[in-house]
């Protein structure tokens, strides 16, 4: 699959994003191994080289153009999956300290798979969002959070923003015409202890629109957030 690793590397150049030799070639063991591991795990339905280059690797890591990650940052994709986009972060960016969230075991055991291949340091956890966020090593304690999900923003919010230390970002990555639940999630946001800081809307080379919510922890979280799993999906936060 060295297709999707040229690919990619084309479409970053365009996109003001360079990659190294070495860089590309992580891409291209981890395009291999995703296309292998997902004929017995259900990893994405993504396969062709044009769709892992653009909907996984470059939608992942133009968070570095929109957010600033600071140098040594401690990262936590949510709900990572086959390890979007926590693990192409951390193959730009080798400096940061990346954790891998995810509930269901069998995508974890592709991913101790994956890293140890590339050759790179991630905590992998086996952890549904809300019962990790109250976890005392895990609550408030990350400069930066990423979860790419169809959830509604409300719902969202709270299963991710409780990970946030103060001065902490949540990276939300959405779809096509999502700017529009931004209002949707101010209560939840506020209730959070948090502020939406910026809407990003971009196109991936295929034309796939793109929403990339930023929001920020500018106060306390309280206690009782987040809720058990059934009623922050029975009872979204307005």
């Amino acid at each position: 699959m060295s297709g999707a690793a040229s690919l990619l590397k084309t479409y970053a150049e365009e996109c003001g994003i360079e990659i190294s030799s070495a860089q590309e070639e992580q891409f291209r063991v981890y395009a291999d191994l995703l296309v292998e591991w997902n004929e017995k795990v259900n990893l994405t339905a993504v396969t062709d080289p044009e769709g892992i280059a653009a909907k996984h690797f470059l939608d992942s890591i133009l968070l570095l153009k929109y957010a600033e990650i600071p140098q040594g940052e401690t990262v936590v994709d949510i709900g990572t999956g086959a390890g979007f986009p926590g693990v192409p972060l951390k193959i730009m960016r080798p400096d940061l300290k990346l954790t891998l969230l995810d509930g269901l075991n069998k995508r974890l055991v592709f991913l101790a798979e994956l890293t140890k291949t590339l050759g790179i340091e991630a905590e992998i956890v086996h952890a549904r969002a809300e019962e990790a966020a109250r976890q005392k090593r895990y609550r408030a304690s990350f400069g930066f959070a990423s979860a790419r999900a169809v959830a509604a923003m409300p719902v969202l919010c709270e299963y991710c923003l409780p990970f946030l230390k103060k001065g902490g970002v949540f990276a939300a990555m959405k779809g096509p015409g999502a700017g529009e639940e931004e209002k949707s999630a101010e209560a939840a946001i506020a209730l959070l202890g948090c502020t939406m800081e910026k809407t990003v809307c971009y196109t991936l080379p295929a034309g796939d629109g793109r929403t990339l919510f930023l929001i920020r922890r500018t106060g306390p979280l309280p206690g009782e957030y987040p809720r058990h799993g059934a009623k922050i999906a029975k009872s979204p936060l307005k």
